[in-house]
């Protein structure tokens, strides 16, 4: 079915449906999910292949559960900025109705992690009726399958979902908005007008429903406490799998709560310091949110295929590059309650149920039990690792909690700047940072590093470090070092990769990897590591 197609199907201009020569841009493979209000609601999925998208209506919608198999009509052909495409098309034309993108995200064949070599095999599964393919939307993940039936000339297929991490039960079309203006069906046919008073009572009457099913029955009414200091996780030298365990990403970003309290928001660091200023988009986005509420989350930049990227968090305010996200997974206060004391599972349940659709906020998800294969994916799609929380845990503010684990897919630790060596040779600004960390009021050597940096970073650390220099060492017992050393005040940390630790204490071939200003450096210690057998150990409880 040709581009062809599609073009004598639609009068244009008159359906704002992009035009039939759009071609495709190099690189990942594409796919969107239309949620179509026709003359009868379907959904439509689009796989990017050949330049255009290849198209199947769905009528019930694809599906997350590997019993249930989904009738799937091949259709024409569609160009490939239909990706983007969200609105009405008029009546008097085909498909007249509302559509929304309902999903988006990549696709590639299940042998190719990259995705650079699929549409090849994934051409060939098209020519034998059989394609198996994996998903990273923001709704739809994981392996599914296309299966031709023979049925209708070779135009019907089943869509089916594998076995795998991302395989749930429940229907995944509850989540009926737009994944990109988070807007319904019926937001879209009563157009684009509708006045921030009406969409706020929209919102109230959402969240007034919402709250008729819960129960804060033995919550404590009590007021929104101010400037909170977060839970933190301890470290956990592996990965695993428990019931009583819940798993979620470890996002490379900021730690952030935001205070929701009579229509203003106070968005804050770990270290109490303001971000509202920083980053005023997520602070405008929480303001549209209709209660009062004590929110923790992780602010992010993730690029254009959607993986964190810290230094352009770093330089957003400066830059404006990437997409700026706040993935909140825990509700602390809500309407007056104090949830602190329920369990982390029925927290994030309240949380899930009352979050509105706002742009750059999202739910933070997780999966149950199965911690090892979410580690896997984790490294293989480069992330930083995985949190590990028992699904019974309260919340306890300031505290570094066994019951949350950190399980990191490489070895990292941060580390309090002491002091620099001189550059040798072609080196500029310095050769070494002499690194410590506390061990109660002690500030302790471990290490010094040379490697990771570029000019740039290497000029601004020495920008830096100037205005800091002092006379003496700030480490309670002097090291000893090859070479001469300045100190400097032990204010500024940064985080270095690394390779174990020595007899000694020392980090083994440690190598820079960023400056952490959201960290202060009493917050640089070296962190206690705990097997799997000793997180399962410890079982449920708080």
């Amino acid at each position: 079915m040709s581009l062809e197609d599609y073009k004598s199907k639609r009068r244009f201009p008159g359906t704002p449906e992009p035009g039939p020569d759009t071609p495709a841009r190099a690189g990942r493979l594409v796919f969107v999910v239309h949620k179509h209000a026709a003359r009868s609601l379907h959904y439509d999925l689009r796989l990017e292949m050949g330049g255009v998208l290849k198209s199947w209506a769905v009528p019930k919608g694809p599906s997350l559960d590997p019993s249930v198999k989904r009738l799937a009509v091949m259709v024409e052909d569609h160009p490939f900025d239909y990706k983007d495409f969200e609105g009405i098309i008029p009546e008097g034309n085909y498909g007249a109705g509302s559509v929304i993108i309902w999903d988006r995200g990549y696709w590639r064949h299940p042998g190719d992690a990259s995705g650079t070599a699929s549409e090849r095999a994934l051409a060939e599964g098209l020519n034998k009726g059989n394609m198996k393919f994996v998903l990273e939307g923001e709704k739809l993940k994981g392996e599914f399958a296309l299966v031709r039936t023979g049925r209708d000339g070779g135009r019907s297929w089943l869509l089916i979902k594998k076995r795998d991490l991302h395989a749930v039960g429940g229907d995944v079309a509850d989540q009926s908005r737009s994944v990109v203006s988070h807007r319904s069906l019926e937001d879209v046919s009563e157009g684009e007008q509708r006045s921030s008073r009406r969409r706020r009572k929209k919102e109230q009457i959402r969240l007034g429903e919402a709250m008729e099913e819960e129960d804060l029955t033995g919550t404590p009414v009590a007021p929104m406490p101010g400037h909170v200091r977060p839970m933190l996780a301890a470290l956990s030298r592996e990965p695993f799998d428990d019931e009583d365990w819940i798993f979620e990403i470890k996002w490379d970003g900021y730690r952030a709560l935001a205070e929701l309290r009579d229509g203003k928001v106070s968005l804050y660091s770990r270290n109490i310091l303001s971000l509202n200023e920083r980053f005023a988009p997520v602070r405008d986005a929480l303001m549209k949110i209709p209660f009062d509420a004590l929110l923790d989350g992780e602010i992010v930049v993730v690029d254009d295929e959607g993986r964190p990227d810290f230094q352009m968090l770093q330089d957003y305010r400066r830059s404006g590059k990437g997409h700026l996200l706040y993935y909140v997974f825990d509700l602390l206060h809500f309407q007056g309650h104090d949830l602190t004391g329920l369990p982390l599972i029925r927290r994030k349940e309240i949380l899930k149920k009352v979050l509105p659709s706002l742009p750059g906020i999202r739910f933070n998800d997780h999966v149950e039990r199965d911690g090892v294969l979410f580690f896997k994916v984790a490294r293989e799609r480069g992330l930083e690792g995985i949190v590990a929380k028992n699904r019974h845990s309260t919340y306890h503010a300031g505290t570094r909690s066994p019951r949350w684990l950190k399980v990191k897919t490489r070895m990292a630790q941060e580390a309090v700047i002491a002091g620099f060596t001189e550059p040798a040779g072609a080196r500029k600004y310095f050769g070494a940072l002499v690194l410590g960390v506390y061990e109660g009021d002690d500030l302790v050597h471990i290490g010094q590093t040379g490697g990771g940096f570029s000019e740039r970073t290497l000029r601004e650390i020495r920008g830096k470090l100037d205005p800091l220099v002092r006379r003496t060492c700030p480490f309670t017992v002097e090291p000893r070092t090859t070479r001469p050393v300045t100190w400097v005040e032990p204010e500024l940390v940064c985080e270095v990769l690394f390779h174990g630790w020595t007899r000694e204490g020392l980090m083994r071939q440690p190598t820079f990897l960023r400056m952490r200003e959201d960290k202060e450096p009493r917050e640089a210690v070296r962190e206690g590591t705990r097997s799997a057998g000793e997180a399962k150990e410890r079982g449920g409880g708080t």
